[in-house]
């Protein structure tokens, strides 16, 4: 295996760089009580994957992966192993399918509107009340976390890749344009990776490496704006090698398929490539990346629609599973494997959004079997794996349950029903029926052209500078769900046409008859008392949330 340096014009760098990559990067401080080794022996290890933006088809374990004659539709076969011995959740869903709220959500095992950022508090005040859960729901100190529980009771605890969820105080901004070993930039970019191995350390973690803040267009400089799957792969494995008797939780978050996703930027992209600069060399850890369409051609499968970078993915999960059984370690280590949200309808709380995708394996499927068509929810994560793990969850402020119970075949029901909090919408789902609520607080509803025309020209400026698609140009475009902007944002401006009844206030779905969720029985008097019911369920839950929200909440307690 290659060290992992910087070119030798970076040599401020490079102490620093090294202690990140190769050096566990947040240490437990001296105080901290450590568990005696016995104690933690017993307890199994736990790694979670957690992919993003992954589309139903691009996953050989549901049907969507399959053609016509159930042959696989990707190249994949080490994720595919795991799928065939883990247990599948057939109704998998997450609360706000988008990338921050969902990572919120598994870490803390509440609602993302329970998040104390700034950010989040200051969109809040922004909206006369109402809460907005969007790409601003993060982990501050004060907020407890998975990482936080399982160390406190012995687990060595660790993070790579993709962060976008604990808050980065006091990062700055790179010049956008700088070249890739302008000096000012990297010094720039190795402060602010510091200051979010400290934010981390506070969060729970202990070691954190390979860490990309957001994805690869937000660290701030196009020059290193692509994907580096293998030094992700090298974070997790300096993880995996280092000697400890404790149990570990490593949470490996990869930033792919998410764009950009063209191949110059992802699979082909320079190997190099870092959000802290150039590597001095390609790092040899995984499969050589000129293998992989040779490999898609030799199986037959089609290398469009993202398959490479696939591929290249689960080159990494076949790195880190081979890992740990060279190491001994893989009978006794619980995987999860998760996709952050849905992505045919990103941004939205539609079925395509808050569907998503998960299994978990023990060396095994659990007592359960192979598949469960009971709805669980991302909530559902971190007491899950603390009641795995033999930790008390007591003290927890869960919103979540522990999922142990129908994993062991114990029970065939976990929630009543299941809530969802999106910008402007709120969404329940119970029995087979969804209710949807769309409501803009005052300041966004009676927004004056003059400031609609603003917050475009803004969107637009940006999107220009990032080479993305300028969706409209006109001011009085419809708002979406999640961005006050004329027209819908990146995440959500697909699923404006999808839905015919998108800007409705009130929708009401049958799932059972309707899954695609066209036809909306709001206004249908012979679903009158479905809808009074659910409307009801949901705001009897709003009481129990932060913000008010339209007539469903009218105050704060």
């Amino acid at each position: 295996m290659k060290p992992q340096t910087m070119k030798s014009a970076l040599f401020p760098f490079i102490l620093g760089f090294a202690a990140a990559l190769v050096l566990p990067a947040c240490r437990e401080s001296a105080d901290t009580e450590k568990p005696t080794p016995s104690a933690a022996n017993s307890r199994p290890n736990i790694l979670f994957l957690i992919t993003d933006d992954q589309y139903k088809d691009h996953m050989n374990w549901m049907p969507e992966g399959r053609d016509a004659n159930g042959g696989p539709r990707n190249l994949t076969p080490s994720t595919d192993a795991l799928a065939a011995s883990a247990t599948i959740f057939n109704r998998q869903y997450v609360t706000s399918p988008v990338c921050t709220p969902s990572r919120f959500a598994v870490l803390t095992g509440t609602y993302p509107s329970r998040s104390r950022s700034q950010a989040f508090l200051d969109r809040q005040r922004e909206l006369d009340g109402q809460t907005s859960v969007e790409w601003n729901t993060f982990v501050t100190p004060g907020t407890v976390t998975l990482p936080q529980l399982l160390q406190k009771a012995g687990y060595r605890t660790g993070i790579v890749g993709k962060n976008h969820v604990v808050d980065v105080p006091g990062m700055e901004k790179p010049e956008w344009l700088a070249p890739a070993d302008d000096p000012k930039m990297l010094a720039i970019l190795r402060s602010n990776y510091d200051k979010q191995l400290a934010a981390l350390h506070e969060a729970g973690f202990e070691f954190g490496a390979s860490l990309y803040y957001d994805n690869p267009d937000f660290i701030g400089v196009k020059a290193l704006a692509s994907h580096n799957l293998d030094w992700i792969a090298k974070g997790a494995l300096d993880f995996l090698d280092e000697k400890d008797e404790r149990p570990f939780f490593l949470y490996c978050a990869v930033t792919i398929p998410h764009g950009p996703g063209e191949p110059e930027r992802s699979y082909l992209a320079d190997p190099r490539v870092t959000p802290l600069g150039l590597l001095e060399e390609p790092l040899d850890v995984l499969p050589p990346r000129d293998t992989i369409e040779p490999r898609l051609k030799e199986a037959g499968i089609d290398p469009g629609w993202g398959r490479p970078n696939l591929l290249w993915l689960d080159d990494l999960v076949g790195a880190l599973v081979d890992k740990l059984k060279r190491t001994g370690q893989f009978e006794n280590t619980i995987i999860v494997y998760f996709n952050d949200h849905g992505q045919l309808a990103k941004g939205t709380i539609y079925q395509g959004g808050v569907h998503s995708e998960a299994f978990i394996t023990r060396n095994g499927p659990f007592p359960v079997g192979p598949r469960t068509g009971v709805p669980v929810s991302n909530l559902d994560f971190a007491p899950t794996l603390l009641d795995l793990a033999g930790v008390p969850a007591d003290d927890a402020p869960f919103d979540g349950k522990s999922l142990v119970p129908l994993l062991e075949g114990e029970s065939e029901k976990v929630h009543d029903a299941l809530f969802f909090e999106l910008g402007f919408v709120r969404g329940v789902i119970k029995d087979g029926w969804k209710f949807i609520a769309l409501r803009y607080p005052p300041s966004i509803g009676n927004m004056p052209l003059a400031k609609r025309q603003h917050v475009l020209d803004r969107f637009n400026a940006d999107q220009e500078r990032r080479e993305r698609p300028i969706y409209t140009r006109d001011p009085n475009a419809p708002f979406s769900h999640v961005q006050a902007v004329p027209g819908g944002g990146d995440a959500e401006h697909l699923s404006i046409d999808k839905y015919p009844a998108f800007h409705d206030a009130d929708q009401l779905y049958d799932l059972s008859a309707d899954p695609g969720e066209q036809k909306n029985l709001a206004g249908d008097e012979a679903h009158a008392a479905k809808l009074a019911e659910l409307k009801a369920l949901l705001s009897e839950h709003l009481k129990e949330m932060p913000g008010t929200f339209g007539e469903l909440k009218t105050a704060t307690p």
